[in-house]
């Protein structure tokens, strides 16, 4: 899996310490639960602000798939290696867009894209994709995942 990735041409960020009092995930058997992933970068929001105002579909796409990075980023750190995934299970995602945004699942494509790409058929996944009136620290995308690992 770290072949494909740099087949890509991507890089894995650091995993993002919490921002508060709760873990980045939390592992109930062969499943993890991920905390909600931001589209950090070096310890910055990459993509600030509202879809439909300060921010394009287009650009809320890429917001997604450096939150999608930074889920793989939290997976391979709790299960040590990207190889131990069984499957991306679910993928809610949430859009900081103005009132009546409509688009969700487009700039959601962005994480869901990226998945299935680099995972193949175990990247594929069931997926809510939400606009909402904000996001911690003004980002423009949060995704939230459940994967399961192999036994």
């Amino acid at each position: 899996m770290e072949d494909r990735l740099k087949e890509m041409g991507l890089t894995l960020p650091s995993v993002p310490a919490p921002a508060g009092n709760y873990l980045p995930y939390t592992r109930v058997g062969n499943v993890l639960y991920l905390a909600g992933t931001l589209p950090v970068m070096d310890g910055k929001i990459t993509h600030t602000g509202k879809v439909g105002e300060t921010q394009t579909v287009e650009q809320a796409y890429e917001a997604a798939k450096m939150c999608a990075l930074n889920a793989i980023a939290v997976v391979k750190s709790a299960a040590g290696s990207l190889d131990k995934v069984n499957r991306w299970v679910l993928v809610n995602g949430f859009v900081n867009g103005v009132a009546g945004f409509a688009d969700s699942p487009a700039v959601l494509n962005g994480a869901s894209d990226l998945l299935g790409s680099l995972f193949g058929e175990a990247g594929k996944h069931a997926r809510a994709a939400v606009a909402v009136a904000g996001l911690p620290k003004d980002a423009t995308v949060e995704i939230q995942c459940v994967v399961e690992l192999k036994s």
